[in-house]
C-alpha cells in the first residue's frame, strides 16, 4: 500500500472526514435553505463541548496550578487549529493583562502560516520539537496540542515532546479514540460529527476548538484571580474605548462616584484592580499594590486583609 493510500484509508475512519450523501445536492438549494442547514449544524456544537466539561475542568485545574507557579500555557496546532490557538493566546494580554510570553500560540510553519498555508509543516513532529525547544520548556508549563482529526503529526509531536520533559499536556481533537488524546495527560475529544462540507474542519470542528479554548483560558484566568466576580479587573487600558471600560468596571465594582473613581485610578497608575482596592479597602495606591502582590493578585484576598 502506498503512503497516499494508507493516509486515505486513515482519513476514511475519521468522523470529521465522513461524506454525507444527504447533502450531496446542497449546491442546488436556495441560499436561505443552505444558511438554515449550516446554522442547524453549528447549533449542535455546544452540546458536544458539554460532554467534555469534566475533562476540560480537570485540565484547567492543572493549568492554573502551574501558571500560579510561573508556568506558561502553550497552544500548538496546524492550519485552522493552530490559528485558533494563536488567536486565543493573542487575546489574553489585552483581556487579562498577562505577559505576552505567558500564553503562547504556536502554528506549524511559523507566523506566516496564519495567513498562508505552509505546505508540509503539519506533517513534522520534529518541527514541533524545534518550536518548543526554542521556548525552553519547563515542567511548570502546559502544552495543548490542537487537531480536528487528532492525527496531525505537529500537534502529536508537540504533546510527546512536552510530556517527555515533564510539562502538563492536553490533547484537543474532534474524533473519538484519537492518537492526540492518547498521547496527552488530558485528552479532550469533542466529537462534532461530519462537516457540512466534507472534511472542512474550519466549520464545526473549528467552532468547537474556539469554544474549548475560550473555556480553558477564561476559567484559568478566573482561577488565577484575573477577575473580580465577572469583571475583567486585570484588563489593559490601551485605547480610549478600554479606558472608558476601565472606569465603568471600577464603577460597577464599587458604586463610587466619578470623582472618586478618577482619583483612585490616578493614584494607581490606571490599574483597575488596584483602583478598586483603593476605593473598597480604603487604602492608598502603594498599599494597594503591596496587598495585591502579597495575595498574588487575588482582589478578594487583598480586600480581606483591609478589614
Amino acid at each position: 500500500m502506498t503512503a497516499y493510500a494508507a493516509l486515505r484509508a486513515q482519513l476514511d475512519t475519521l468522523t470529521t472526514e465522513a461524506f454525507r450523501p444527504e447533502l450531496a445536492e446542497i449546491d442546488r438549494l436556495s441560499t436561505l435553505e443552505i444558511t438554515r442547514l449550516m446554522n442547524a449544524e453549528d447549533a449542535t456544537v455546544p452540546a458536544a463541548v458539554a460532554e467534555q466539561l469534566p475533562r476540560i475542568a480537570a485540565a484547567v485545574d492543572g493549568i492554573a496550578a502551574r501558571m500560579a507557579r510561573g508556568g506558561r500555557l502553550v497552544y500548538a496546532g496546524a492550519g485552522t487549529a493552530g490559528r485558533m490557538g494563536v488567536l486565543d493566546a493573542s487575546e489574553c494580554p489585552p483581556t487579562f493583562n498577562t505577559d505576552p510570553a505567558a500564553v503562547v500560540g504556536l502554528i506549524a510553519g511559523g507566523p506566516s502560516a496564519m495567513v498562508k498555508a505552509v505546505e508540509g509543516a503539519e506533517d513534522s513532529r520534529e518541527l514541533a520539537a524545534e518550536d518548543l525547544t526554542a521556548l525552553d520548556l519547563t515542567a511548570d508549563d502546559t502544552v495543548i496540542g490542537i487537531s480536528a482529526s487528532g492525527r496531525t503529526p505537529y500537534a502529536i509531536g508537540a504533546v510527546e515532546f512536552a510530556r517527555a520533559r515533564g510539562a502538563l499536556t492536553v490533547g484537543l481533537s474532534c474524533n473519538a479514540g484519537s492518537a492526540l488524546a492518547a498521547a496527552a495527560e488530558h485528552g479532550i475529544e469533542v466529537v462534532v460529527g461530519p462537516e457540512l462540507l466534507t472534511g472542512s474542519t474550519r466549520l464545526k470542528a473549528g467552532t468547537a476548538q474556539k469554544l474549548v479554548l475560550n473555556l480553558i483560558s477564561t476559567v484559568t484566568m478566573i482561577r488565577l484571580g484575573k477577575t473580580y466576580g465577572n469583571l475583567m479587573v486585570d484588563m489593559r487600558s490601551s485605547n480610549e474605548k478600554l479606558r472608558a471600560r476601565a472606569r465603568r468596571i471600577v464603577a460597577l465594582a464599587t458604586g463610587a462616584p466619578d470623582e472618586e473613581i478618577e482619583a483612585a485610578l490616578a493614584a494607581t497608575g490606571g490599574e483597575v484592580k488596584n483602583a478598586i482596592l483603593v476605593v473598597l479597602g480604603g487604602v492608598d495606591g502603594p498599599r494597594a499594590a503591596e496587598l495585591l502582590t502579597a495575595t498574588r493578585g487575588h482582589l478578594r484576598a487583598a480586600l480581606a486583609r483591609t478589614s
